[in-house]
């Protein structure tokens, strides 16, 4: 029965941890550490399980992100979360897809680990704000501040597009086409003038050491990897295959041993691409391969 109760929760406590860690193996540890904290609990004193356990998930992703900050310090390179598979009924539901976007967590990388755990507890799961106070055992003032900061601090980074999922398709293809086209005038189009490129090879595989901004800048880097062997894989032995990533298209490159690198763009009112998020660091691919889905 016990484990049943866990088992029932447990997507909701790796929805909580992913959103708060950005990645999939952290949140994966989060949920096995509130697992023994749950096995080891007296049990006749938790009146209410779920909000227990979220409770004791965020705590422990907030430990763990606070100890990942110095670490993603001395990252190579631009660090982008992880991607994962999501289904169609994410992107079709425009908050949570929103949530879990790799825009939205790129953002909330740039809170403290206190504003993002009250920010995702309040903004995204809709805790009251004396719940997340006794949760973090902070006051519920200093909480409902934390969360005033975090809201406007998120709203002033992250654009709002208006664009529904069939736009963003059509962008995302428009942009793949052109880049293996490799017609830079075409891929010009695509582009917005002031795009930025992120690259997240973690020093592991060969990426961009900065973010790149500008279309030209951008267009002649896409323009310069198309067709070139890549993370040891040749050009011939790569598969391309659409999928929902982070509630929105996106493009997995695939060679013979699996993933080698996600592509996804955000596309602006304007139809053309505003940003380019490409993760081809191993280790963030490894979910990818599992198959393993993001559903809430």
């Amino acid at each position: 029965m016990d484990d049943e109760v866990f088992q029932e929760h447990r997507g909701l406590l790796f929805a909580v941890a992913y959103r708060m860690l950005g990645t999939a193996a952290d949140a994966e540890d989060v949920v096995q550490d509130a697992w023994l904290r749950w096995s080891a609990a007296d049990r006749a004193a938790v009146r209410d399980p779920k909000g227990y356990l979220v409770r004791v998930a965020g705590n422990l992703a907030l430990d763990r992100l606070r100890s990942a900050r110095a670490q993603r310090e001395t990252y190579v390179g631009p660090w982008l979360p992880e991607p994962m598979l999501t289904s169609p009924d994410v992107a079709e539901d425009a908050e949570l897809a929103e949530s879990v976007s790799t825009a939205m967590l790129v953002v909330l990388e740039t809170l403290s680990p206190l504003e993002r755990a009250v920010f995702v507890l309040k903004e995204v799961f809709g805790y009251p704000y004396a719940e997340i106070a006794r949760s973090l055992e902070r006051s519920e003032a200093s909480v409902r501040q934390l969360g005033t900061r975090a809201r406007k601090h998120v709203e002033a980074r992250r654009p709002r597009y208006e664009t529904g999922r069939a736009e963003r398709r059509a962008a995302t293809e428009r942009f793949l086409d052109a880049t293996l086209g490799g017609d830079i005038n075409e891929l010009m189009e695509v582009l917005a003038p002031d795009v930025t490129l992120w690259t997240d090879g973690g020093g592991k595989v060969r990426a961009a050491l900065r973010t790149i901004h500008g279309a030209d800048k951008v267009g002649r880097w896409m323009a310069a990897v198309v067709g070139v062997p890549y993370a040891g894989v040749r050009p011939e032995d790569m598969r391309l295959r659409r999928v929902e990533l982070n509630g929105a298209p996106a493009i997995v490159i695939d060679g013979p041993a699996g993933p080698i690198t996600t592509l996804a763009v955000e596309v602006g009112d304007d139809g053309r691409v505003h940003a380019i998020h490409l993760v081809a660091n191993p280790d963030k691919l490894r979910a990818l391969a599992e198959g393993r889905r993001l559903t809430m």
